[in-house]
């Protein structure tokens, strides 16, 4: 089912019923078995559509009328068997929303989807599986990657290597997706937010290090792990990071996420810590439509992350269990657009970039505005989603007038990430922080980016902007 389908009172759908977009099904309407239904169609009252019939677009078909041939052609239909009686006028021309960021697909996902069905390797384990985790690894280089159902299950398993569980701390960036937090609730552990820094708005080393010392003091016990996050691309300052983590004997879980292709010192992002974790969801650089993947520091770690992520099956010809296991992994199916993706990775990651250049380039003279850029050459971001900070005195505007003016639009925009020690859930846990993250998120909007954007809609967005 597609978006914005009504179904009134009454109304039935059979089995196998595939509907496109803003349908509407009226009181008494019987859609049989099997039916295909495209977009913006209107079903009257007690009519009926037999099984195995599709129905393109613009169709009509009239109260206690019954459909039983195909409807092709847009226009009202009626009567029993229903017939075309005539054409809608055309429609006025609408403007199509722009996304934030929508998936790009094409033809090679399709071949790697449809090998997978043609070979009836649906599940959990098949080629497209073990392919596209080598091609990780060829990718990303120095690491060992397990494919999985999802970043959260990543950064899950991420804490369950590194023995994470009920009294430990994680010292975990604040300002993020509540999936860089939730798992170290998941095993019974205890998050402590650290603030952002202004250049990268990552972690601050500073505050890490000051919460490091300040958790020694106050509980007596090291914290358990540090999980810095790659924010919207941008690549945290990891050298810092892993050097006070060193210093302390604490193991990095670093949240790429979002950072798929970005580079910190000529180094790919989700490979400086123990373990990295990247999302493929569906509005990430590339897609499995769910997915992620953890890299591993060996194989014995990447084998035991395979162990627990399949139930934690032991070796035998039953079904035998000595620990607490996960159904996380990736299936072959989901793993065969994750395949077609990577083959156009470069372009993908060019896209967005010229995108952020775009943006930059026409919004550079713009008082109050600023956008999250490299801080020097040693950061090379993706540029995931660009995102603007807006200061409202010398903008005249705010954050949100901005966003519901692109509403307006048609455009979809999107207020930074909360920082987790404002969420309600996480109100009661530590926080060390400057104000950083607070301002951001008051401030910072995220613009669409998606490699899908065209021209015109930068134009679009950007005219909003420059009109405020």
């Amino acid at each position: 089912m597609g978006d914005f389908n009504l179904f009134s009172c009454g109304s039935l759908i059979g089995h196998d019923v595939a509907l496109g977009n803003w349908n509407v099904v009226a009181n008494g309407c019987k859609v049989s078995g099997g039916v295909t239904l495209g977009n913006a169609n209107f079903l009257g009252a007690a009519s009926v559509v037999l099984p195995c019939r599709t129905v393109k677009e613009n169709v009509v078909l009239g109260a206690n009328s019954t459909l039983v041939r195909d409807a092709l052609e847009g226009g009202t239909y009626a009567g029993c068997p229903a017939v075309l009686k005539k054409k809608p006028s055309p429609a006025p021309e609408k403007k199509s929303a722009i996304w934030l960021s929508l998936a790009s697909t094409g033809e090679a996902e399709e071949k790697f989807v449809r090998e997978a069905f043609e070979s009836k390797w649906v599940t959990t384990v098949g080629p497209n599986v073990d392919a596209f985790e080598r091609e990780l690894e060829e990718y990303l280089g120095e690491t060992h990657v397990v494919a999985l159902a999802s970043g959260t299950s990543a950064l899950h398993l991420g804490l369950v290597m590194l023995g994470v569980g009920p009294g430990d701390e994680v010292l975990c960036q604040s300002m993020t997706f509540a999936a860089s937090a939730n798992p170290i609730i998941y095993q019974g552990a205890s998050p402590v937010f650290v603030d952002s820094e202004e250049s990268t708005w990552n972690m601050s080393p500073e505050l890490l290090e000051e919460a490091v010392r300040d958790r020694i003091r106050q509980t007596g016990r090291t914290p358990r792990a540090i999980i810095p996050v790659d924010l919207y691309g941008m690549p945290a300052r990891m050298e810092e990071i892993m050097e006070i983590a060193g210093k302390y004997g604490i193991p990095v879980l670093e949240d790429a996420a979002e950072a798929l292709g970005s580079e910190y010192r000529g180094r790919k992002c989700g490979v400086f810590g123990t373990y990295g974790a990247f999302s493929f969801n569906g509005n990430k650089i590339i897609t499995t439509s769910g997915g992620g993947a953890l890299c591993c520091p060996d194989e014995e770690s990447r084998n035991r992350v395979k162990f627990y992520a399949t139930q934690a099956r032991d070796q035998a010809p039953h079904y035998e269990h000595t620990h607490i296991g996960y159904n996380y992994r990736l299936s072959n199916v989901c793993a065969g657009i994750g395949r077609g993706q990577m083959l156009s990775l470069p372009a993908f990651l060019e896209k967005r970039r010229g995108i952020h250049e775009e943006y930059r380039r026409r919004l550079s003279g713009v008082p109050g505005l600023s956008l999250l850029e490299n801080p020097d050459a040693r950061y090379h971001s993706n540029h995931w989603l660009t995102c603007v900070q807006i200061n409202p005195e010398e903008a005249r505007f705010d954050r949100e007038t901005l966003r519901l003016e692109l509403q307006k639009a048609g455009v979809e925009s999107r207020p930074l990430w909360k920082p987790m020690h404002l969420q309600p859930v996480f109100r009661s846990c530590p926080f060390y922080g400057s104000g950083v993250s607070d301002r951001l998120f008051e401030q910072g909007l995220c613009l669409p980016s998606g490699a899908s954007l065209t021209g015109r809609d930068m134009d679009r967005v950007i005219d909003v902007m420059l009109n405020l």
